[in-house]
């Protein structure tokens, strides 16, 4: 490659995974690839995810023996940080961002910051089964009816696939 492009990649997958040693080691090989085979040298993770902890928990061990690549955090929420906030991320991330755009995003701040980090990657690692459905729920205690919602996985993994992004489904 070497033409001074920044190669990056970002993680999104259900909230609950299988979390198998042969998961673990698909993983850290198609992450530690990117690194070596594809220069990628900047990592973006959202949260609330087994999945995310997983590939925060590789990336962060795989920089122990590539220390020139950056995690970045990108915050869903809490577009101002205080301090004491702010130092105990970098402890954990060499960067972490709230999205302008998303000032008023509310619930849709999970979608938004998704395609936020799949906007600025080339690569999306996914952990994405497309047979899962979050369970069913009711929209109040007063509603007769359940109704299905939509997987924020299968969101962000449509969304990665219009846009073009190599995906990297580990599932």
């Amino acid at each position: 490659m070497g033409n001074n492009k920044i190669y990056t990649c970002c993680f999104f997958g259900h909230r609950k995974i299988d979390k198998t040693p042969e998961l673990t080691e698909r993983l850290t090989r198609e992450i530690e690839t990117l690194i070596t085979e594809k220069e990628v040298s900047i990592f973006y993770f959202g949260s609330k995810s087994e999945f995310d902890d997983l590939c925060h928990k590789t990336v962060s061990e795989l920089k122990e023996k590539y220390p020139h690549i950056k995690r970045v955090y990108v915050r869903s929420a809490f577009q101002h940080i205080p301090d004491w906030y702010e130092e105990s991320l970098l402890k954990h991330y060499e960067d972490s961002y709230f999205p302008e755009h998303m000032e008023n995003a509310g619930r849709a701040s999970y979608v938004e910051r998704n395609q936020e980090m799949i906007n600025k990657s080339d690569y999306c690692i996914v952990y994405y089964d497309e047979n899962y459905a979050p369970p069913r729920r009711k929209n109040s205690k007063r509603d007769l009816f359940d109704y299905q919602p939509k997987s924020g996985t299968k969101v962000a993994y449509d969304y990665a696939v219009k846009k073009g992004n190599e995906i990297i489904n580990v599932m």
